[in-house]
């Protein structure tokens, strides 16, 4: 660490010079694709501030599904490109622990970047050797204007203040008592959004997102509030938890999103681009549209809202306060509920309440 000329290095910053070293620019002749592997166990174990890292030769050979010589070489290959220095050397000398017959002193490396990486992306480099930093990257390329032209001069800077600049008392000798004038209220004029949700429907959406997050598997790491909005549009057409959760499903997503409700707005963004839900192009065929495609069903899914509004009344927060009261005796009805229509008994009865009933049905029929 102390005789390298390689400047130290992040671990992120530092994986991607080696996948640069090894790649791009093929330094090595050696090197490959075993060798980014053993980078990439020595990066996930690095200290984040430091960049050092224990050597754990058994482990690393473990993890990566080398051999032990295979590791040393690699490792070896990494040290001959300037991206790892020796912090300390390991021995076998016994560090005498408590409670361990021996244990030896372990190799810890730092991860350095070299210099040729930082000529070759045009870093800007501050001091020598393991404590050089970088202090100036290339900027984006300025665009030419009519001012850049040779024969034309420039427009002026504009002013930061938007305001006409207007001379004050003082600047005009005289000095007036500011403490007996009346301030001016001031006025925003915020144009009105008709798109905007009122906290009913705003909670209905979060609502209908916490019955779609546990149905969809990669939509579990994200919140509710961040769900629902991302899944109004499916809700504005109509569709209900059920419907959303088989209309995501329908993606067969075989990885899990790092943002997904970011990636549900990406991709019904871009599927209304291509081809809005309820105009399906006329030369796709019937059964290549999803569920929410078919104008067909979009139909029955008006005409059974329109059903429901009318076969039952609107449920109020009385009717909840009610059942949630004297339901604890009618616990084989809540049970009932819940086994024909789980999501109407959790917003009539309560997960506490649905939860009880659920336990004592399954106790009283496991009875002999």
């Amino acid at each position: 660490m102390s005789a390298t000329s390689a400047r130290h290095a992040q671990p992120r910053a530092w994986l991607r010079a080696v996948e640069w070293l090894v790649v791009e620019a093929g330094l090595h002749p050696k090197a490959g694709e075993a060798t980014l592997c053993v980078a990439r166990d020595l990066a996930g174990r690095m200290d984040y501030v430091a960049g050092t890292v224990l050597y754990d030769l058994d482990g690393t050979a473990a993890r990566c599904g080398l051999s032990r010589a295979t590791v040393k070489r690699h490792v070896g290959h990494l040290r001959e490109l300037g991206a790892l220095v020796w912090v300390r050397h390991g021995s076998r000398r016994n560090l005498r622990l408590p409670g361990r017959p021996y244990a030896g002193t372990a190799t810890i490396y730092a991860a350095t970047i070299p210099y040729v990486y930082d000529r070759a992306h045009g870093h800007r480099i501050e001091g020598q050797g393991f404590a050089a930093r970088v202090v100036g990257v290339p900027g984006p390329v300025r665009n030419t204007s009519v001012a850049d032209e040779p024969g034309r001069r420039g427009r002026e800077p504009q002013s930061l203040d938007a305001r006409p600049r207007t001379r004050t008392a003082e600047e005009e000798g005289r000095f007036t008592d500011t403490s007996r004038t009346r301030a001016r209220p001031r006025t925003t004029s915020r144009p009105a959004n008709p798109t905007r949700r009122g906290p009913l429907q705003v909670a209905t959406d979060i609502r209908i997102a916490a019955h779609v997050r546990p149905c969809v598997p990669w939509t579990q790491s994200e919140g509710l509030r961040r769900l629902a909005y991302a899944l109004r549009p499916l809700i504005d057409q109509g569709l209900d938890a059920h419907d959303i959760a088989a209309e995501l499903t329908s993606w067969w997503l075989t990885w899990r999103p790092a943002q997904p409700a970011a990636y549900i707005t990406a991709q019904l963004r871009t599927r209304t681009a291509a081809a809005p839900y309820d105009t399906p192009p006329a030369d796709a065929h019937p059964h290549t549209a999803g569920p929410t495609g078919n104008p067909a069903w979009q139909a029955w899914l008006r005409q059974r809202a329109a059903a429901t509004e009318l076969r039952e009344p609107q449920r109020t927060d009385d009717d909840r306060r009610h059942a949630r009261l004297y339901g604890w005796d009618q616990w084989a009805e809540v049970a009932d509920h819940y086994t024909t229509d789980t999501d109407d008994a959790l917003d009539l009865y309560g997960a506490r309440l649905c939860d009880y009933a659920v336990k004592r049905a399954s106790n009283r029929r496991e009875r002999p």
